[in-house]
C-alpha cells in the first residue's frame, strides 16, 4: 500500500510541474523529451532488460514511427493519433523481421546485428527522397490546434502526452515483468539452456518481446515527431542520438526495473542540456568531454544503476526498524 502512494505521490508531483514552467520555455521542452526518453528507455527495458538482450537498433523502430504518421499526415490527412496505430503496427512487425533471424544470437553478436539493421534503415531513409525527403527530412504540417488533431500552440499538452506515454508503457512493463512472460524472460536471462529445458520456448518468448519492445518504441516516434515538428534520417535512425542512448538510460537507471529508466533519464537528459548550455560557448566539445566523465563515474560509483541507491536506503531502514 505505501508503495502505490509514494508512486501516485511521485506521479501527481511531476503532472504538476508543467504548470510551474514556461509553456513556451525551453525547460518544459527538455522536460516533455525527459519523459519521451524515459518512455523510450522502458520500452527498450522489455528486450534489454528482462531478456538480457542488448538490442542498438531500435532506433529503427523509433524511425519507422515517427516516418509512419508524419508522412500519413502529410499525403492523406491522416490524424497522428491514427498514424501512431499505423506506426506501431509497422514498428512491430520490423521487429519480428529482424528478430526471427538475430533472437538466437547473443551478447555483441545480437548488439552488432541489431546496430546493422537501424544503420540499413537511416541508409534507406536517406535515399528514398520521394516518401522520406532524404537528407531535407521532413516537416510537420500546421493545422488548427486540438486534441484529436493532436495540435497544440504550446507545449503543455506535449508534455502531458509524454507523462501519459511512461505511465502506459511503464504499466505494460510491470504487467510483462509480474506475469508469466516476466518470469520465463528472467529464466532466459539466467540460463537460456536450463529454460528449454523445463519447457520454456525460448526464441518464441524472445520474438513476443521484442515485437512488443518494437510497437511502444515506433509509437513514441510519432510523438516526438509532433513535438520536435522537423526530423531528418539522422536524428530520428540515429545510433548516438537514439540507440545508444536509451540503453545507456535504462543501464544508468537500473536494467530490469521500472523505475530504472525513469531515474536514468531523469539524470541524462538534464546533465546532457545543462552541460551544453554552460560549456558548450567555451571550447569545442568540452560539454561532451564533461558529460562522459561524469557518466564514467556514475557508471563506476554505482554499476548496477542508480536503483541500487534506494535499495540500499531500504535496506538501511528495515535494519534500523528492526532494531
Amino acid at each position: 500500500m505505501k508503495r502505490w502512494l509514494a508512486l501516485a505521490a511521485v506521479i501527481v508531483a511531476v503532472a504538476l510541474l508543467p504548470l510551474l514552467l514556461d509553456p513556451r520555455g525551453y525547460w518544459i521542452r527538455v522536460f516533455t523529451f525527459t519523459l519521451l526518453f524515459a518512455a523510450m528507455a522502458q520500452a527498450w527495458n522489455i528486450v534489454g532488460g528482462l531478456a538480457n538482450q542488448t538490442s542498438l537498433g531500435h532506433a529503427a523502430f523509433f524511425g519507422i514511427g515517427a516516418y509512419t504518421s508524419t508522412v500519413l499526415l502529410l499525403k492523406f490527412g491522416i490524424s497522428p493519433w491514427l498514424g501512431m496505430l499505423a506506426g506501431g503496427a509497422l514498428g512491430g512487425l520490423a521487429a519480428l523481421v529482424i528478430a526471427i533471424p538475430t533472437m538466437r544470437l547473443q551478447g555483441h553478436y545480437f548488439a552488432l546485428a541489431t546496430l546493422a539493421f537501424g544503420e540499413v534503415m537511416r541508409v534507406i531513409a536517406n535515399v528514398w527522397t520521394s516518401l522520406t525527403g532524404g537528407p531535407g527530412g521532413l516537416s510537420v504540417p500546421f493545422v488548427p490546434p486540438s486534441l484529436a488533431a493532436y495540435s497544440f500552440k504550446l507545449l503543455r499538452p506535449h508534455a502531458y502526452i509524454a507523462l501519459a506515454a511512461l505511465v502506459v508503457v511503464t504499466a505494460i512493463f510491470e504487467i510483462i515483468r509480474r506475469g508469466a512472460m516476466g518470469y520465463r524472460l528472467r529464466a532466459i536471462k539466467q540460463n537460456p539452456a536450463a529454460a528449454e529445458v523445463i519447457g520454456v520456448d525460448t526464441t518464441r518468448v524472445k520474438l513476443q518481446a521484442a515485437v512488443i519492445s518494437g510497437a511502444l518504441i515506433a509509437m513514441l516516434g510519432t510523438l516526438y515527431a509532433q513535438v520536435a515538428v522537423f526530423f531528418d534520417p539522422d536524428t530520428v535512425f540515429g545510433i548516438a542520438s537514439i540507440s545508444i542512448r536509451i540503453a545507456l538510460i535504462a543501464i544508468i537507471g537500473g536494467v530490469g526495473t521500472a523505475a530504472g529508466p525513469i531515474l536514468g533519464a531523469f539524470f541524462i537528459i538534464p546533465l546532457e542540456e545543462v552541460m551544453n548550455d554552460l560549456l558548450s560557448s567555451r571550447a569545442a566539445g568540452l560539454s561532451q568531454l564533461v558529460f562522459g566523465v561524469i557518466l564514467i563515474s556514475v557508471i563506476l560509483w554505482r554499476p548496477r544503476g542508480f536503483i541500487t541507491v534506494f535499495d540500499s536506503l531500504r535496506a538501511r531502514l528495515s535494519r534500523s526498524g528492526a532494531s
